[in-house]
């Protein structure tokens, strides 16, 4: 269980790390730093697209298209549900960014961790194919 939340840290501080409504992530720098620094902000953002491709690819090979659908529609209803209910207040923007960037990152974990789980529930590890 620690792993999965360890995953699904590390996928929200890449989320916020590239934008987030304080101010500080890659995106607020990178439009402030863009003329002066623009070696850096190249760098950071390649660095952070490798981020994302590992991310995604592990997730989309795991989950599917379909799987990161689901979770979101299922992240979304519970949303949704504890709205309806007064237990989540979203009258902030700034909440808002920060719910949605859980979210994603949720997806991510999910999909960064699904083999393990799956193998814990059946007993059979995934392998990747060979002409990859």
């Amino acid at each position: 269980m620690t792993g999965f939340f360890l995953r699904w840290l590390l996928a929200f501080a890449l989320l916020a790390a590239s934008f987030n409504p304080t101010g500080y992530s890659y995106y607020g720098w990178a439009r402030e730093a863009f003329d002066s620094e623009l070696p850096m902000v190249v760098l950071a953002g390649l660095l952070l697209l490798v981020g994302y491709i590992i991310y995604l690819r592990a997730t989309l090979r795991s989950i599917g298209a379909m799987g990161m659908v689901l979770v979101l529609a299922i992240a979304a209803a519970l949303v949704w549900v504890l709205h309806d209910r007064g237990l989540l207040v979203l009258r902030e923007g700034a909440a808002r960014v920060w719910l949605g960037l859980g979210i994603l990152s949720l997806v991510l974990g999910i999909g960064l961790s699904w083999s393990h789980v799956r193998r814990r529930i059946s007993g059979q590890s995934d392998m990747d194919d060979v002409g990859d």
